[in-house]
């Protein structure tokens, strides 16, 4: 599948879009393209993507970010060098946006940039054993409130079902039923399954469009 120049990932909190977001980036990087992540969550001073920052510098990746990440100052603060994910089109750019629909809201000012280049996919990340987003109704809602704060419409779905350091194969195959009618009743495709590396080999041939996450130190999915 040939990669969009930009790659959108949202979620509701919990779901797991920053580590999806680096291990995306990093798959670029390795097949040889120049990359920059930008995170776009002005809500969560604790930008998990920042916790990434050396993991990605030594890789290539440049990281984009509030100049509060890793604070405890709550300010909805964006650098202007955030343009560059529309305006440089030699890099490829993955954007982790915020988790409901006030974290979308920074999505907006880049929005019209996006939708005139017109390369780019939306996926939202689902994790049906969150206690928000635990059925399609819910995670629907979720959705929509993003799509209208961000005034992207999303393109396809990932189906990023956890239950952190405690999840098996067997809790990944159970959610399968709930991404498929998130997916049913969105009209989105499931673009993949993620889970923790560990976990693909015994998944590999029950589950297609499997990707295997090398997680961040501190972080759970």
């Amino acid at each position: 599948m040939k990669p969009h120049r930009i790659t959108l990932f949202a979620g509701h909190y919990g779901s797991g879009k920053t580590n999806i977001a680096i291990n995306y980036a990093e798959a670029l990087a390795s097949s040889g393209k120049a990359v920059t992540v930008a995170d776009l969550d002005i809500v969560n001073p604790y930008f998990r993507s920042a916790d990434s920052r050396d993991r990605l510098a030594a890789q290539g990746i440049s990281l984009l970010s509030s100049p509060y990440a890793g604070s405890n100052v709550d300010l909805p603060a964006l650098p202007q060098e955030m343009y560059a994910v529309v305006d440089d089109t030699s890099r490829y750019a993955v954007l982790d946006i915020g988790g409901d629909d006030r974290g979308a809201l920074a999505l907006g000012r880049y929005a019209p940039g996006i939708l005139k280049e017109g390369d780019y996919a939306f996926y939202l990340v689902i994790n049906g054993y969150r206690p928000l987003s635990h059925d399609a109704p819910d995670t629907l809602e979720i959705l929509r409130e993003i799509e209208a704060a961000g005034g992207i419409r999303a393109t396809a779905l990932v189906n990023n079902s956890n239950l952190g350091p405690e999840t098996t194969a067997q809790t990944v195959l159970d959610s399968l039923a709930y991404a498929e009618e998130v997916s049913r009743r969105s009209g989105l495709p499931i673009a993949m399954t993620t889970v923790d590396a560990r976990l693909v080999p015994e998944l590999q041939d029950k589950i297609p469009h499997l990707l295997g996450l090398t997680l961040q130190a501190r972080d759970f999915f």
